[in-house]
């Protein structure tokens, strides 16, 4: 009877997760990530083909109000590549409800392209294969928010950023939502940046 008790409360906690293990912040709410008519569950293995265009975003039951900042921030999973660091596949600002739905989603829009415009996953070719996370993060945004110029070359290079660090320099509470994917090699074509 403890052993069921233990293990149902170690399914709930990685239930609730919707960031990789051991990624910094964690967040409990389910950011909702569409590439056309897929769903994004958290860790859904998907092809690099499919997450090439940026996704559509929302959340469902629940009205937001104001202005919201996402991040797309790419991790490298197991293996030789591991050691790699972290790669900004998109920063944008001004997300905001757009009365809109998929799905039940209450859609999300902005007409920014940056700081950081998207770009989709593409890991390296690796022997063998392992699946790299690709994490969002759904930021309130604050009034007049601007990258802050300790920060400005970790975003406009994308490589190594800590968005931990980030977060704390531009003044960001915690992420309110999350979601994450994954993408292994295999499927690749060359790509300027990769993570």
């Amino acid at each position: 009877m403890l052993f069921y008790t233990i293990a149902s409360l170690l399914l709930v906690g990685t239930t609730f997760a919707q960031t990789p293990p051991g990624f910094t912040p964690s967040v409990n709410k389910t950011l909702d990530v569409y590439y056309g008519s897929t769903y994004i569950t958290p860790g859904l293995l998907i092809k690099k083909s499919a997450v090439a265009k940026a996704p559509v975003i929302g959340v469902t039951g629940e009205t937001l109000t104001g202005k919201y900042l996402l991040a797309m921030i790419g991790k490298p999973g197991q293996g030789a590549n591991a050691k790699r660091g972290t790669v900004l596949h998109a920063l944008l600002q001004d997300f905001a409800p757009s009365g809109q739905t998929q799905n039940g989603t209450n859609v999300l829009t902005t007409k920014a392209t940056g700081p950081a415009s998207y770009f989709g996953p593409a890991p390296p070719a690796e022997t063998p294969k392992h699946p790299h996370n690709y994490i969002f993060l759904l930021h309130e945004q604050p009034a007049n928010f601007a990258v802050p110029s300790g920060q400005k070359s970790a975003v406009s290079g994308r490589m190594g950023i800590d968005w931990p660090k980030f977060m704390k320099d531009a003044g960001l509470s915690d992420p309110l939502y999350a979601n994450y994917l994954q993408v292994q090699s295999g499927d690749n074509t060359k790509r300027e940046w990769q993570a």
